[in-house]
């Protein structure tokens, strides 16, 4: 197996590389640089950015707005926006959500959803979490009843990422909870957060941050023209989203992005009279964690592969590889941030903070944001299906056990 990119996916890598650097906003790219998670209307004016280049949704079918891009180049241009960074397009609507209506949607609903998710017209959040049923989803009690040509929809969903920005969500719901399994029974309903009935509540992290929400439906009519897909068949646009969303959960050029940083501030921090990164232990977890990145990245390849071979719509059991081993990265890396930081990474302060707040701190930037940002990932081993859940497939669909 030939493991270097031609010449022409270089040159491609450089096109999309200069793009991003001559087009992407400078005090938003610094801000992200430092650490801190990307604004609103910084997500919003670069996607747009994206959009008018036709980029904004490159993994959609042509006919779609997609680019016609092969897997490599797909791979190279997301890579590329995480390593510079840049703030990706919004996941809920171009990686999930969208995907989910190409594939399963009526034409109407391709015709109002897709072009206003291109260009982020729409703010979509992911209705999925309940408090009993997170890991086990296909327990979510959620209920949607059929009354004429409206459902009346009660329930409610926790760890709601950004959905007090969200014009839109997208939801598994219960419509017939006689169902002989859990999976059955459940259909996908698209709800518009200004619906009579829709409650918000925040739910502030640690950090003092607030990224997450606890959404409320109380009596909500959701238009039976907003289904997507069959009615008691969700699970089916489910298991399609969530193989979609842990193929992006890998994320491996972030994680470059944040290795080749790590190196560069541990050049700078003194330990023992020397530099960290010249540390015999410490080099050696950084030498570790770039190999285990690379074979990520190989399999990440395989995976992108075998779904081209095999056609979308049909999850890859493979890609729950990549959501383990890419989220366990991401959290490893943290760690030797954290470490690098040493005491002075016990000064913290909220990821949402903007670039340059409290200058006159004792500790540098990059060392108030490293124990924030280390409590922060803890949580990406288990959105998407919690690291244990992965486990489990790998297991039954890979290797049969």
């Amino acid at each position: 197996m030939d493991l270097r990119f031609t010449p022409e996916e270089q040159e491609f890598r450089q096109e999309v590389r200069s793009f991003i650097a001559e087009n992407l906003d400078k005090e938003t790219h610094a801000s992200m640089l430092a650490g801190h998670r990307p604004s609103k209307d910084q997500i919003v004016a670069w996607q747009r950015v994206l959009n008018r280049k036709g980029w904004a949704t490159v993994d959609w079918p042509v006919g779609f707005g997609g680019t016609g891009w092969n897997i490599i180049k797909r791979h190279i241009f997301r890579e590329e926006v995480q390593a510079y960074p840049a703030p990706e397009p919004l996941a809920f609507g171009v990686y999930m959500v969208g995907p989910v209506i190409i594939t399963f949607g009526t034409e109407a609903q391709k015709k109002k959803f897709l072009p206003r998710i291109a260009n982020i017209d729409d703010w979509w959040c992911q209705g999925f979490s309940e408090p009993g049923s997170g890991s086990d989803l296909a327990s979510l009690k959620t209920a949607a009843r059929r009354d004429g040509d409206h459902y009346v929809v009660n329930g409610q969903k926790t760890w709601t990422t950004y959905a007090q920005y969200a014009d839109w969500i997208f939801c598994l719901v219960r419509t017939n909870p006689q169902a002989a399994k859990p999976q059955e029974g459940i259909s996908f309903l698209l709800i518009d957060m200004k619906s009579p009935g829709v409650t918000l509540r925040p739910i502030v992290t640690v950090d003092g941050g607030r990224e997450i929400n606890e959404v409320f439906f109380d009596d909500v009519k959701v238009p039976v023209e907003n289904l997507v897909g069959v009615e008691n068949r969700g699970w089916d646009c489910a298991k399609f989203l969530l193989s979609n969303e842990r193929v992006n959960t890998a994320r491996i050029g972030a994680t470059k992005e944040r290795l080749r940083r790590l190196k560069k501030l541990a050049a700078d921090v003194s330990e023992n009279g020397r530099p960290l990164v010249d540390d015999p232990s410490f080099a050696e977890k950084l030498a570790a964690l770039q190999i285990e990145l690379k074979a990520l990245e190989i399999t990440q390849l395989r995976v992108l592969a075998n779904e081209h071979k095999n056609g979308k719509g049909k999850p890859d059991p493979a890609s729950s590889v990549l959501k383990l081993r890419g989220t366990e990265l991401q959290q490893r890396i943290t760690e030797l941030t954290l470490q690098a930081a040493g005491p002075h990474g016990l000064v913290g302060e909220s990821l949402d903070v903007p670039l340059g707040h409290n200058e006159d701190e004792i500790a540098p930037e990059w060392m108030r944001l490293a124990a924030p940002t280390y409590f922060n990932t803890r949580k990406v081993t288990i959105y998407g299906g919690s690291n244990e859940i992965q486990r489990n497939i790998i297991a039954k669909q890979i290797l049969g056990l």
